[in-house]
């Protein structure tokens, strides 16, 4: 038996949790969203000191455990300083490029509320800045345009703006007539998104899992460490779930469920990656087998900290990481399919190197 993929609710689902601002370190609505889904729908879950959630699912051996997780944190900024001119410098919030986010309508988080702006070269006006196309996308030259009638510093303090104050980007999302699914933050609510449901649908149908199995909604992954505690200590099997990265000389695509055999940390469990592409090839779920040179996730981030686990990473394939992307509704079931059959599959029971 298979979990039907709920194309329409889950795409919904997808669209709500983007346009929840959730920069790292600027998560407590995204994981209040996540509790309260949990209480819904009858799904047990514990929450760590930095603010993940663990939800466990009991499975028929409580001896062995998996592990899947996905992050709800996404890139973003923070006030650097407040210029005399009334706009705002930033610092980044994640890594990416200053030339993803020109350009951007953005919230700025302030105590008081939030304020709109817009993200903009400072040399933006052409008929002004003759040099405006070569002057350089940096933090020196990327600043906020607040959308209030501001003339300096103190009017800029006076709407309650302050250093320190996160900025969130618009995710703009769009489900497209052909299938696409068009917005910031797909790295990683599309990843995330499917564990939701996946949970849900396990609930529902009242599926039986070989394994006890974890899913961690971690919150600090686009910072590097978002995964790497509270793992329990019966976990055998680490999944991260997120994206696949397209580009020159990649495999993956927008339509199939990627698989990575190594990134910058290096090369992922052999056996449990083999066994992901034995149950794909099993179920006929279209994948790719791919390599990501300049990648790291919350899988690679646990076993840099020493837990003793098969970590692997799989997800649905993204393009335009980190800017304004893009994936296919048909990557979120091929990535949906696998992660059914891999909960519902018995693990192996020789798993060396």
């Amino acid at each position: 038996m298979t979990i039907q993929f709920k194309e329409q609710e889950t795409v919904a689902l997808l669209e709500k949790l983007v346009n929840i601002p959730s920069p790292s370190g600027y998560t407590n609505e995204i994981m209040e969203y996540m509790s309260n889904f949990f209480i819904k729908n009858g799904i047990s879950f514990k929450k760590t000191n930095k603010g993940a959630l663990i939800a466990t699912i009991e499975g028929k051996d409580q001896s062995r455990h998996r592990l899947l997780t996905a992050h709800t944190d996404t890139l973003g900024a923070m006030v650097k300083e407040i210029k005399s001119s009334g706009r705002l410098k930033l610092t980044m919030v994640g890594g990416f490029n200053w030339n993803a986010v020109e350009g951007e309508s953005c919230y700025i988080h302030t105590a008081k509320g939030t304020v709109r702006g817009t993200i903009l070269m400072h040399q933006t006006t052409v008929h002004v800045y003759k040099d405006s196309a070569k002057a350089e996308r940096s933090a020196e030259n990327i600043e906020v345009r607040i959308d209030e009638k501001v003339f300096n510093a103190d009017d800029v303090k006076a709407l309650g703006i302050s250093v320190g104050d996160f900025v969130s980007f618009d995710p703009r999302f769009e489900y497209t007539d052909s299938g696409f699914i068009k917005s910031r933050h797909l790295d990683d609510k599309a990843s995330t998104t499917l564990l939701l449901q996946l949970m849900k649908a396990i609930k529902e149908e009242e599926t039986a899992l070989p394994h006890t199995t974890h899913f961690y909604i971690s919150n600090n992954e686009e910072i590097g460490y978002g995964g790497n505690s509270n793992i329990p200590a019966e976990t055998v099997e680490y999944i991260a779930v997120d994206m696949g990265a397209i580009g020159d000389g990649q495999e993956s695509d927008e339509y199939t469920v990627s698989i990575c055999a190594k990134d910058s940390s290096g090369p992922y469990h052999y056996e449990l990656t083999r066994s992901l592409v034995g149950l794909a090839e099993q179920n006929a779920i279209d994948y790719k087998l791919d390599i990501y040179p300049y990648y790291g996730s919350d899988a690679s981030a646990a076993i840099r900290a020493g837990f003793d686990v098969k970590h692997a990473l799989f997800g649905p394939g993204i393009e335009a990481s980190h800017a304004f992307e893009r994936t296919h509704v048909d990557s979120l079931k091929a990535t949906y399919a696998l992660l059914y059959a891999y909960v519902t599959s018995p693990m192996s029971e020789k798993q060396e190197g």
